[in-house]
C-alpha cells in the first residue's frame, strides 16, 4: 500500500526494477523521485546508499526539490561491487513552522500559537549521544521561551539555518516513509570510459609479433585492445576468402569457426604461440597502460572437441545431423551453434558451467574485459545467472554486448547485466529524423534506457563497413571518428579505419572486400595521410576533458543547417564544458549558426564568452544564444569548443 507520503518514479532503474541499474566508481550517480503527500506542508528527503546484504548505510545524501514534486540528489559510490539504495520521506516540521511563522510576520498577525509550537518542536529535536540538545537548538530554545523579548526577537535562532539543518532529519517524524529498496551495480571506470582498439594478431604474425604494434596504440591513447577468438580454427567447412565455401590449404578460415582437434575455447591456436605467449603479449599491453579484451564467442567449428564429447549440447536436425548456423540469407557452414537449453536440466547446468569455466580460465590469465560474441541469440536467463556469477567472483570484470539487434532485446542484455552494449551509431548517418542522429543521441543519453544501457559508438567492425566509409573518404573516417569519440565515453574502432580502408564487398553487402575474417592483412601503418594524428588528439582530449567521460549530460542544440550537428558535454562539477559541432558533409564545407541552449553551458546571455577549439588551438569570443561555424572537412572535420565565462 501507499505510504504516509508518496514516493514513486524512482531513478536510476532497469524496467521491472530486478536488475541493478549502473554507476562508477567515483563518479556522481543523480537519484531522482517524486514525492508529494496530501496538503501543503513542507517536505524532506533523503537516499541512502547500502553494500548488498548489509543493513549499515554506506552513504546518505539529502534530496533537494526541484519544483512539481520532483526531488533529486547525488551519491558517490567509493567502491565497485552490487549495493542497494533506499529513498526516505517525510514531513519537514521545522520548515512548515517556519513557514508559517515568516508568513504571519510579513502579514503583521499574532505568532502566539507558533511560538508554543515552536518550543514544543525545538524540545523534541533529536538529541545528541549524551542526552542534550544539540547546542544551536538549545540557544534557539532559550530565546523561544524568552518572553522579554518580541515576537521576532524569540523566533529570529528558531529559524536560522543552523537550526534548520538541526531539525532537517527524520527523527520524530510520525510519517517517516521508506521506499522499496532499488538495486544497483556499481563498476570500476573501464566499464563506462574507453577506446577500443581491434586487432587479429594472426594479421601482425602471433602473439608475439603483436607486441610490436602496442607501443604505437598506446601512443595513440587507446584504453583497450581488443583480440577476436584467438583459439585453434576447425577444418570442417571452412570459409575462403571473401566467404567462399571453398577454403585452400593456406586458408586461416574465420576465428569465429572454434574449435579443432588441437583444443576448444580455453585454447589458443597454435599459429599464434604458445598460451605463456599470450600471456606475455597481456603483460606487455598492461604495462603499456591499457588492457587487453579478449572475444567470448559460444560456438563452436564441427571439430570443437564439445561435439563430439557433448552432443547433447547442440541442435541436431531429423536426420540426425548437427545444425550449422544460419542468419538468413547468411549461412555458417562452419559454425554449429550450442543449443543452451538441452531436455535435460543436469545437461543445461553442465553447459552453463562449463560456459562459465572459459571465462574463469581467461580470468585467470589477465583478461578482465569480454566482448561477447552474440548474446542476443544465447537465453537471458543464461545471461542474468552467468554475469553475477562471474563479477561476485572478480568485481572488475567487464562485458560488451556485441548484439545489433531488436531494441527490446538489446536494453533487456544491458539491464541483466552487460556493462556496455554496441549500438545503431554504425548506421546513424544523417541528422534529422526518426532514425537519425540527433533523435538517437537524445534517447541513448535521457532515454529510458540511459540507467542503465551504457553506449559503445563504433564506426566500424569487421563485419560492417557502412554509410559514408563505403568508398568514401577520409574525411568522411574522420568525421565518423570524430562523433564516436566525444559522443559518447566508449568507442572503438577496428584495424585499418585510421587508414581509410573503404572498400565494400559489393554494393549491397556491408562487409569489407577481402576481409581479415576470412584472411590475412598486412598493412603498411607507416604511410603518409592517416588519421594517427586525429585520433592522438582526440583520446588526449577524452583525458584531459572530465565532461567527455559521460553520456547523461549531453545536450544537444539546433543549428540551421542539417549537416551540422552540435552538442554539449558538461562535467559533474560544472567546470568542464565542452561543444562538439561536426560537419556531416565529408566532401564540401558547411556553415551555418549554433542555438546555444546557455543554461546548459554555464554562460549567461548578456556577457561575451570564449570558445577554445581543442583541435584547431583556436578562441573566438561569443555573446548571446548564437554562434557562427564554418567547417570545410579537407580541413578540419569538427570543433570541440572548451566553453569559458571569463
Amino acid at each position: 500500500m501507499t505510504g504516509r507520503l508518496v514516493i514513486e518514479d524512482i531513478h536510476p532503474r532497469t524496467p521491472g526494477a530486478e536488475h541493478p541499474a549502473k554507476a562508477v566508481v567515483g563518479e556522481a550517480l543523480t537519484v531522482r523521485a517524486a514525492i508529494f503527500k496530501e496538503g501543503h506542508d513542507a517536505l524532506a528527503a533523503r537516499v541512502l546508499l547500502f553494500p548488498a546484504g548489509s543493513g549499515e548505510a554506506e552513504q546518505v545524501a539529502p534530496l533537494r526539490e526541484e519544483g512539481n514534486d520532483d526531488w533529486s540528489g547525488v551519491l558517490v559510490p567509493q567502491r565497485v561491487g552490487r549495493y542497494q539504495f533506499v529513498v526516505q520521506a517525510w514531513t519537514h516540521r521545522h520548515a512548515t513552522w517556519a513557514h508559517k511563522v515568516e508568513a504571519k510576520l510579513e502579514a503583521g498577525q499574532e505568532i502566539d500559537v507558533e511560538l508554543a509550537e515552536g518550543e514544543l518542536l525545538l524540545a523534541a529535536a533529536e538529541p545528541l549521544g549524551d542526552g542534550r540538545l544539540p547546542p544551536v537548538v538549545a540557544n534557539a530554545l532559550s530565546r523561544l521561551r524568552d518572553r522579554s523579548l518580541v515576537d521576532k526577537e524569540r523566533v529570529a535562532d528558531a529559524l536560522s539555518p543552523p537550526v534548520a539543518a538541526a531539525m532537517w532529519g527524520p527523527y520524530g517524524a510520525v510519517d517517516f516513509t521508506t521506499a522499496a529498496a532499488l538495486p544497483l551495480r556499481v563498476d570500476r571506470e573501464r566499464a563506462a570510459v574507453g577506446a577500443w582498439y581491434e586487432l587479429f594478431p594472426r594479421s601482425h604474425g602471433g602473439f608475439r609479433a603483436t607486441e610490436a604494434r602496442i607501443p604505437a596504440l598506446a601512443a595513440m591513447g587507446f584504453d583497450v585492445v581488443y583480440l577476436p577468438p584467438i583459439h585453434p580454427i576447425g577444418r570442417s567447412h571452412r570459409k575462403g576468402p571473401n566467404n567462399t565455401l571453398n577454403a585452400g590449404p593456406g586458408d586461416p578460415g574465420s576465428p569465429w569457426a572454434i574449435g579443432s582437434s588441437d583444443g576448444g575455447h580455453t585454447t589458443v591456436h597454435p599459429d599464434l604461440g604458445t598460451l605463456e605467449d599470450f600471456d606475455h603479449l597481456v603483460s606487455v599491453v598492461r604495462e603499456a597502460g591499457m588492457e587487453v579484451a579478449l572475444d567470448y564467442a559460444l560456438q563452436c567449428s564441427p571439430d570443437h572437441p564439445w561435439v563430439s564429447a557433448h552432443p547433447e549440447w547442440f541442435h541436431h536436425r531429423p536426420d540426425g545431423s548437427i545444425a550449422y548456423a544460419e542468419n538468413p540469407p547468411k549461412k555458417y557452414q562452419d559454425i554449429v551453434p550450442i543449443n543452451f537449453w538441452p531436455a535435460s536440466d543436469a545437461d543445461r547446468v553442465s553447459l552453463w558451467q562449463a560456459c562459465k569455466d572459459i571465462l574463469d580460465f581467461w580470468i585467470g590469465h589477465g583478461i578482465e574485459i569480454f566482448r561477447v560474441d552474440n548474446p542476443h541469440t544465447k537465453p537471458i536467463a543464461f545471461w542474468e545467472w552467468l554475469i553475477p556469477a562471474v563479477q561476485a567472483e572478480n568485481p572488475g570484470v567487464v562485458f560488451l554486448a556485441e548484439a545489433f539487434t531488436r531494441p527490446h532485446m538489446m536494453a533487456k542484455l544491458a539491464a541483466v547485466g552487460f556493462s556496455q552494449s554496441y549500438t545503431y551509431f554504425t548506421w546513424r548517418t544523417e541528422r534529422d529524423g526518426p532514425e537519425g542522429l540527433w533523435a538517437y543521441l537524445d534517447e541513448l543519453a535521457h532515454g529510458p534506457a540511459a540507467d542503465y544501457l551504457r553506449p559503445a559508438f563504433w564506426p566500424n567492425t569487421p563485419d560492417i563497413l557502412s554509410g559514408p566509409l563505403r568508398n568514401g573518404p577520409l574525411e568522411a573516417f574522420a568525421l565518423r571518428l570524430v562523433l564516436a569519440a566525444t559522443a559518447s565515453p566508449i568507442y572503438g574502432i577496428y584495424s585499418g579505419y585510421e587508414l581509410g580502408e573503404n572498400r565494400p564487398a559489393s554494393p549491397t553487402n556491408e562487409e569489407y572486400l577481402d576481409s581479415e575474417k576470412y584472411q590475412i592483412i598486412v598493412r603498411d601503418y607507416s604511410q603518409p595521410n592517416t588519421l594517427v594524428p586525429l585520433i592522438t588528439e582526440l583520446n588526449g582530449i577524452r583525458r584531459r576533458h572530465p565532461a567527455l567521460r559521460t553520456m547523461r549530460s549531453l545536450v544537444l542544440h539546433p543549428t540551421d543547417n542539417p549537416m551540422l550537428i552540435a552538442y554539449s558535454k558538461r562535467s559533474d562539477d560544472g567546470t568542464d564544458v565542452v561543444l562538439t559541432v561536426v560537419n556531416l558533409d565529408p566532401y564540401d564545407a558547411q556553415e551555418g549558426w549554433v542555438t546555444l541552449r546557455l543554461d546548459t553551458l554555464g554562460v549567461d546571455a548578456v556577457r561575451p564568452f570564449q570558445v577554445f577549439d581543442e583541435l584547431s588551438g583556436s578562441t573566438w569570443s561569443w555573446q548571446g544564444e548564437r554562434g557562427f561555424v564554418r567547417l570545410d572537412p579537407a580541413r578540419q572535420a569538427a570543433h570541440l569548443f572548451v566553453v569559458r565565462q571569463p
